[in-house]
Parts: structure tokens; C-alpha cells; sequence
């Protein structure tokens, strides 16, 4: 914690906390990263096998590559969404995580469950990417009805597989528009990953304090969560000594049930440090 005249109080993200998580990371990276690097080679090696003349049904061999190619490209934004949050964390670390001052509350959120929330997210867009690739599999059963030993058969699986196929391509561009979407939104789920929040600690903000994790809630905002444990035990009992000698100074404006969890936090901070 470092206090000076014009400063705020700041409190970086704890040593411990930082080797942590950059260790996950770095092994998050380097998996994504051999992933790519294998869907690369097995795209190469799988693009000489066939023809690549134009047909009106669609080839396995052109869906596996374009699940190889799209499980790469997914891959190396993981490492990138990744690196982003490298960047907060490390930021965190040498220059604040959390400050206070006066009534105005600045944050990054640094917790390692961000980490998960870049693999939902990447998880979700493949999972969608795959639900287009089932609404074009009756396309690639018209490459095997043509193929059928008797005329009628063919005529009857084909006249089949394009009916199906009409109903697959409606799936397909729905699948489609979740990805586009999850690709726009994972831009901005990178420039807000770990970037500073302020709130001005009014009435307009809710705030709470549950499992030593500090919440903040503004109107038509979506709610920010604070790991108090990131920070070094002596920090976290620092801030918690600020925030409720302001809200004991404005308990009209504030939540009124602050207090009484501040006051808990406390307590199991100063158990935990018993048992240290």
C-alpha cells in the first residue's frame, strides 16, 4: 500500500497472486498455441489429398479444413485474449490493482476466473461453429447419394439429402450469425478484460461485500467483481478499515448492510492471518 499527499491509496495485486495466475497462463498460452500449431500442419497435410474442383454438394474434406483451419484461428485469438489479460495483470502487479480515494473507487478485476471466461467464450464460438457445420451435413450426404448403386436410390436419397439440406443451411446461417456475434463481442470482452474501473461510492452505487470478494453495482452497468484476496493481507485490512469509516461517515447514502459485512470481512481477515 502507498499513500502520499496527491496520490490515492493503491494496492497492488499480491507477488504470490501474480506468480499464480502468469503460470496458468503462460501454460493456457502455450497449449493454444501448440493446438494451432497442429491444426496448421494437419490442414496442409489433408489440402493436397483431394480435388478441389467446384461441385454442387459439399465435401468432408472441405468441412474438416475449415474445422482445422477455424479451430487454429480460435486458438491463436485465445493466446491473444490471454496475452491481454497478461497485460492488466502485470500492470496490476506493478502499479495498482485497487484505489481509493475520497469516495472514488478505481478497480481491476484480476481474478483467475477471467482466464475461464476466455475459454467459455472461445468454447461457445466452436461449439456454434460446430451446429453450422451439422446444418451442412445433409450437403455432404449428396456426395454419397450420387454415389448409390441403383438409379432410384440415388434419386430417392439425393431428392432426400436436399430437402434436409434446406432446413440445414437455415441452422447454418443461424449457427453463423452466433459466431459473428461472439467474434464482435470478444473485442470488446478484450478491452474491458482487467482495465480500470471507477465508481464514485454514492447512493447510486450498490455495493457489497460477500466471501471477501467486494461487489459493485451501478445503474445500467453490468456488476464488477473485486478479489480482496488478490491483495497482501495487510492491504485488504487497510481498505476494508477505509471503505467503512466512509461508509460509517455517509450511511444514509450507502448500502445500509455495509457495515456489518465489512466488519466480517474483517474478522475473517484478521482469522486468517492468526493462522498464517
Amino acid at each position: 500500500m502507498i499513500e502520499s499527499q496527491e496520490a490515492p491509496f493503491i494496492y497492488r495485486l499480491k507477488r504470490t497472486s501474480y506468480l499464480h495466475t502468469r503460470r496458468i497462463a503462460w501454460l493456457l498460452i502455450a497449449g493454444s498455441f501448440v493446438c494451432a500449431v497442429a491444426c496448421i500442419l494437419l490442414s496442409l497435410r489433408l489440402f493436397p489429398t483431394y480435388s478441389h474442383t467446384f461441385t454442387l454438394y459439399l465435401k468432408w474434406q472441405d468441412a474438416l479444413l475449415a474445422t482445422l483451419v477455424f479451430t487454429a484461428l480460435l486458438a491463436l485469438g485465445s493466446c491473444v485474449l490471454v496475452l491481454r489479460f497478461l497485460y492488466a495483470l502485470q500492470a496490476g502487479y506493478s502499479r495498482w490493482m485497487l484505489q481509493l480515494q475520497g469516495n472514488t473507487f478505481t478497480g481491476r478485476d484480476l481474478s483467475p476466473k477471467n482466464l475461464s471466461s476466455i475459454y467459455w467464450l472461445v468454447s461457445t464460438v466452436f461449439g456454434c461453429f460446430l451446429a453450422a457445420l451439422v446444418g451442412l451435413v445433409p450437403l455432404i450426404l449428396i456426395g454419397w447419394t450420387l454415389r448409390l448403386p441403383h438409379p432410384l436410390l440415388v434419386v430417392l436419397g439425393t431428392s432426400l439429402a436436399s430437402i434436409l439440406s434446406l432446413a440445414g443451411l437455415i441452422v447454418t446461417a443461424i449457427a453463423l450469425a452466433f459466431v459473428l456475434i461472439g467474434f464482435a463481442g470478444s473485442i470488446s470482452f478484450c478491452r474491458k478484460m482487467g482495465a480500470p474501473q471507477t465508481y464514485n461510492l454514492t447512493q447510486q452505487a450498490s455495493i457489497s461485500i460477500n466471501g471477501f470478494v467486494l461487489s459493485i453495482l451501478y445503474p445500467d452497468q453490468q456488476e464488477s467483481l473485486f478479489d480482496l484476496n488478490l491483495l497482501e493481507p495487510a492491504d485488504a485490512r487497510h481498505l476494508l478499515h477505509l471503505l467503512h469509516e466512509r461508509w460509517f461517515a455517509a450511511q444514509s447514502d450507502w448500502n445500509p448492510t455495509l457495515g456489518q459485512e465489512i466488519e466480517e470481512a474483517l474478522c475473517q481477515a484478521e482469522r486468517a492471518a492468526l493462522t498464517v
